[in-house]
């Protein structure tokens, strides 16, 4: 006997489709309704993993665009270009003394697109440091450095170095005469320090000279420790954004 469906009413297939999809699925991948009312619009922000790092709430003078100009997100985004467009051109870099130069010349005249990549990674990373430099002149000249926000203030003044790092041990990666006289006297007006000044020397050469130890370890500084730290140090100045109630109002 076939079992016929009253007419007006879901079928099966669309109840267990409501069932599943509309019901379990959808409710466990968005915890909130749509944000059409205050509650739901604090819930889809604090419930996704990308958006609850901001407040659910700004005050109405963070929207003008010449409270921050947006210096830090700026210099953010420059983090992620350089991030992305190292990791490519780590597919043909050896950190070999030998080897280096050569490879940052093929790069530019034998991989399709490489010597732009390589020219988007130089610039985006001499723009990151002029914008985290205009960024603390910003901070500063607005006071947003005062209390509470004087712990955020230092760990931006430590990004502002591991960004400095970044970009002298990356110019120090071609292994061309002006990186090896830059690691030179970057190394001299290091050694120069009182009492620990040697021994630092010694550490960033890997021995009494320049060589293949110098190269990876500066390599090694530039792809892993420093941007893993610079990323760190991020997330804490994040996190104590929004802790500190938020960016400074104007004075």
């Amino acid at each position: 006997m076939a079992v016929t469906e009253q007419p007006g009413k879901p079928g099966l297939g669309e109840r267990i489709y409501a069932l599943l999809f509309q019901n379990y699925i959808w409710r466990s991948v968005f915890r909130s309704g749509y944000p059409n009312t205050p509650r739901n619009q604090m819930l889809v922000v604090a419930t996704n993993v990308f958006l609850h790092l901001h407040p659910t709430r700004i005050h109405r003078t963070h929207v003008k665009i010449t409270h921050t100009y947006c210096l830090g997100g700026l210099s953010f985004f420059m983090f992620l270009g350089l991030t992305v467009t190292g990791v490519l051109l780590m597919f043909y870099y050896i950190p070999s003394t030998e080897t280096a130069y050569i490879n940052m010349k093929a790069l530019e005249t034998d991989v399709q697109f490489g010597l732009l990549m390589r020219n988007m990674h130089r610039w985006m990373a001499h723009a990151m440091v002029i914008l985290v430099f205009l960024h603390m002149m910003r901070v500063f000249y607005t006071g947003a450095y005062k209390p509470p926000r004087e712990f955020n203030w230092v760990v931006g003044v430590v990004l502002l170095v591991l960004t400095i790092l970044l970009s002298f041990t990356g110019y120090l990666l071609p292994w061309d005469q002006l990186s090896i006289w830059a690691i030179t006297v970057g190394s001299n007006i290091a050694g120069s320090a009182p009492v620990l000044g040697g021994d630092v020397k010694f550490t960033l050469f890997g021995g009494f000279s320049i060589g293949q130890t110098s190269l990876i370890r500066f390599y090694t500084l530039h792809v892993i420790a420093l941007p893993l730290l610079a990323a760190v140090f991020m997330t804490v100045h994040f996190w104590r954004i929004r802790r500190d109630g938020g960016m400074a109002r104007p004075l």
